[in-house]
């Protein structure tokens, strides 16, 4: 940077113009304001030097910057090249703007320029990222020739607006596949609450294709790994994150710091935590809260919130769902109160339905039933399944039949197809012995077509994810694990061991 320096000041006191080098050599290191500022000083720019702009624009994160530049190339009267446009489209793609980029398409069918492979990808993926999949499909199927890019852009717009069937069919026809085609269906489906395949995906990717995940398959498969509780296969990806040197990259790290806080690991999440210092963001902060709140650590939650705001990070709306979670684990009503205000006096957010739902839930957890049924009524918006679950389940617990049902009525409207408000109003009235209404219950839910779904559980073995439901016999494993059990039963009784009926029946009902 000196060297351009001292090159630019020699440039101005002999009057010699060197203006175009000047200019790549800042963008190469870069320092495109610097070389934007020298960018305007010139009479009439070539087509060339715009392009080289608007290469460094799109490749620095700086799309909005690109329309100016396109509207200055028109006034000047430059003429517009394939590679104008496409960075041009590239630029709408970072942004998601179908409507520039429509504007863009139409000017560049106007001069006459026939599609290269270059400029049909960049657009193909603009209209795939804008959510346009029509023209992005019409487009891939009028290609002469498709690229990995142009396949690879196609399934990533199916599999992000979760048309997954669509994604997974173009992924089976590809010719051939690179980590981005990988990475895009195991996104997809983790994104989608297909956390099962996404994994599944992961490991086909690694163990029988050999393709080497990057940072982003890493960032998208933790996540599955995260819901699926699947903490072996999170385990092995966190010893390929440090092998890799991954963890620098902050949406790595969070990721990892979640699946470990999500399979109950929360030391490991903490520890994970404290490496990523340097490179730690608002959402590192708002997960390691969480987990800490969740698992019960209220006091360690609220330590660490502090920590934040005397370290100089401005909280967000999730910080303090965080911060009040951890409030009803440790049962601290007035410093939830105290928080839930702090939120728009101090910072300046209107509490959402999280909150309420989270104080309602603090409330309810200390009896104060009266205080959260006041709270849910005087909501600035209309209170959601959560905010009066949250309110029935307290009334179960302290026996308040009149808000029970106020609670679940509204429940019956917003969640008709939900036999657990069914269920938990049915358990208030027989806490009480109001067995008629018990009744009443159940034949409100016979006439309604409603049944309590099966349970089901995942059990992760190998690397592998296994979905069980109760009495379940359609997995290929299941006469072995039944005859294990039959086994183990079989041990147990001889050992002396004998159910207890009572318990066992009074769990069944």
């Amino acid at each position: 940077m000196n060297q351009v320096k001292q090159i630019h000041a020699h440039m101005l006191r002999n009057g010699i113009d060197q203006s175009k080098f000047l200019i790549q050599k800042l963008l190469e290191i870069p320092n495109i304001p610097y070389a934007r500022a020298l960018f305007d000083l010139l009479p009439n720019p070539s087509t060339f030097l715009y392009n080289k702009l608007l290469h460094a624009y799109v490749s620095h994160g700086l799309p909005l910057q690109c329309f100016s530049l396109y509207s200055q190339m028109r006034l000047s009267a430059c003429p517009l090249n394939h590679y104008s446009f496409t960075f041009l489209f590239t630029a709408c793609a970072a942004l998601s703007s179908s409507k520039d980029g429509l504007r863009f398409h139409a000017h560049f069918l106007k001069l006459g320029f026939r599609f290269d492979a270059h400029v049909f990808t960049s657009l193909l993926d603009m209209y795939a990222k804008s959510g346009l999949l029509l023209s992005a499909r019409q487009l891939f199927d009028e290609m002469p020739e498709r690229d990995i890019p142009a396949w690879n852009s196609i399934i990533a717009g199916y599999a992000r607006c979760g048309k997954l069937a669509e994604a997974r069919d173009l992924f089976d026809r590809m010719p051939a596949r690179n980590v981005v085609t990988w990475t895009a269906m195991i996104s997809g489906y983790s994104q989608n609450g297909r956390f099962q395949e996404a994994v599944e995906m992961f490991v086909r990717m690694v163990e029988q294709e050999n393709v080497r995940p990057n940072e982003v398959t890493v960032a998208s498969v933790l996540p599955a790994c995260a819901n699926l509780g699947a903490l072996e296969m999170g385990e092995r990806i966190n010893r390929y994150v440090r092998e890799q040197g991954f963890l620098r990259n902050v949406f790595v790290g969070n990721s990892l710091m979640e699946m470990y806080a999500k399979c109950g690991r929360i030391d490991c999440a903490r520890q994970v935590f404290e490496e990523i210092g340097g490179v730690r963001n608002l959402c590192s902060w708002n997960s390691m809260i969480m987990g800490l709140a969740v698992h019960g650590r209220w006091k360690e939650g609220l330590e660490l919130f502090h920590n934040m705001l005397s370290g100089g990070t401005a909280p967000d709306d999730i910080t303090f769902v965080g911060v009040l979670l951890a409030c009803t684990h440790g049962g601290l009503v007035d410093a939830g109160r105290r928080y839930f205000h702090m939120m728009e006096k101090e910072f300046s957010l209107s509490p959402k339905l999280e909150h309420y739902g989270c104080m309602v839930d603090l409330l309810g957890r200390a009896g104060l039933l009266k205080e959260a049924y006041h709270l849910i009524t005087s909501m600035p918006m209309k209170p959601d399944s959560v905010v009066w679950g949250a309110l029935l389940g307290a009334c179960s617990f302290y026996g308040n039949v009149e808000l029970a049902e106020i609670a679940a009525e509204f429940l019956f409207e917003l969640e008709p197809w939900n036999p657990g408000n069914y269920v938990i109003l049915s358990n208030v009235y027989a806490s009480s012995g109001r067995w008629d209404k018990v009744a009443r219950v159940r034949m409100r839910m016979k006439g309604n077509q409603i049944k309590k779904a099966a349970g089901y559980s995942f059990i992760e073995t190998g690397g592998v994810v296994h979905k069980f439901i109760v009495e379940d016999r359609s997995h290929p494993w299941s006469d072995e694990i039944f005859a294990l059990l039959d086994e183990i039963t079989g041990v147990m009784k001889r050992f002396g061991y004998v159910p207890d009926i009572d318990l066992e029946l009074e769990n069944y009902e």
